[in-house]
């Protein structure tokens, strides 16, 4: 039997303003929970989730021993309901959220609340969103809908005006770095440049060791040393680019832009977070125009929502067009 889930220390603030909601009985039928990836979104909600079906909680959260949260424990509690893709990445079938009619609308068998988790919320097509409307219009009694997301501008408006929204902030630097040295056994400078690499979000980094994404990290920062130094042209690089996650070496190479125009704007190296990659931005911060780094952003930026938005570009040919923009950023 598992632990229950464990709001994380950011989110404290977060959690008592929503406790407090439910012992006045203000607690809102559906709450929005959102915020940048990575922060323990997830966590937050079914930590709630455990508190409102524990028989007796304790200082705020769930006590851990009465039968519910067993059951918790378990993954078996009949009043809590866990909505997600069929396959992670892909859309939540229309199908999928009118199975919850039944479960909405019966009596909670434990005799309290009746919880749904639904994460990503931004999974919901038009026909999902749909379906899940009238039970956000007309829920049953001691009724919760948590909804996650980390794409808020994917929802849609009738969604969003139907939930409490309830922002959820990365934590400052020095907790997510005392967090990951304890999740990770890191000493205090590999948990921040970890960190930096992941904009900051605890969650991230923690899956960036897990999954052993250093290889592919410095596959990014020495390709773009290559182009830049012309050891490899391009369309090169492009090619091998294309074998890794391209969503995520967009991201990198996102963050790695916005370090260069920030120390270009501030004509100091101070501002450039990213250690592993600090002597190269530094060189293109120095001799380029932020304005021609900030355009760079921008289209890679664009590119990376147009793969988050299931689009299917050519990703050989969207790599070799940023890449070459990325070659012309010193000439």
């Amino acid at each position: 039997m598992s632990e229950l889930v464990t709001a994380h220390p950011w989110f404290n603030d977060r959690f008592q303003h929503l406790t407090q909601l439910h012992q006045a009985n203000r607690l809102p039928h559906a709450l929005l929970l959102h915020g940048m990836p990575g922060i323990g979104k997830a966590d937050f909600a079914q930590s709630f989730a455990h508190y409102l079906l524990c028989q007796q909680p304790e200082n705020n959260r769930a006590c851990g021993h009465c039968k519910p949260c067993e059951l918790n424990m378990a993954g078996s509690h009949p009043d809590l309901y866990l909505l997600e893709p069929e396959e992670q990445g892909k859309q939540l079938k229309v199908d999928q959220v009118r199975a919850l009619n039944e479960f909405i609308y019966s009596t909670a068998q434990q005799g309290g609340y009746r919880v749904v988790v639904l994460n990503p919320a931004d999974s919901m097509n038009i026909a999902s969103a749909n379906a899940l409307l009238k039970m956000l219009e007309e829920p049953g009694g001691d009724t919760l809908i948590l909804l996650i997301t980390s794409k808020i501008g994917q929802l849609l408006p009738t969604i969003k005006s139907r939930c409490q929204h309830v922002e959820c902030h990365p934590p400052a630097e020095a907790e997510a770095v005392s967090w990951l040295m304890n999740a990770a056994e890191l000493d205090e400078e590999r948990a921040k440049n970890i960190l930096h690499i992941n904009l900051g979000a605890p969650m991230e980094a923690l899956a960036y060791i897990n999954n052993g994404l250093n290889e592919q990290r410095a596959q990014l920062v020495r390709g773009l040393a290559d182009i830049l130094k012309q050891r490899r042209t391009a369309l090169e690089v492009a090619q091998a680019w294309s074998k890794l996650n391209i969503e995520l070496i967009l991201s990198w190479f996102y963050s790695l832009l916005i370090d260069a125009a920030r120390g270009a704007l501030c004509e100091s190296s101070e501002f450039i977070r990213q250690d592993d990659a600090r002597n190269m931005i530094n060189a293109v911060a120095k001799k380029t125009n932020p304005v021609r780094i900030f355009k760079l952003a921008d289209k890679v930026h664009e590119e990376r929502k147009a793969i988050l938005l299931r689009q299917n570009p050519n990703k050989q040919l969207l790599l070799e067009c940023i890449l070459l923009e990325w070659a012309a950023l010193l000439n």
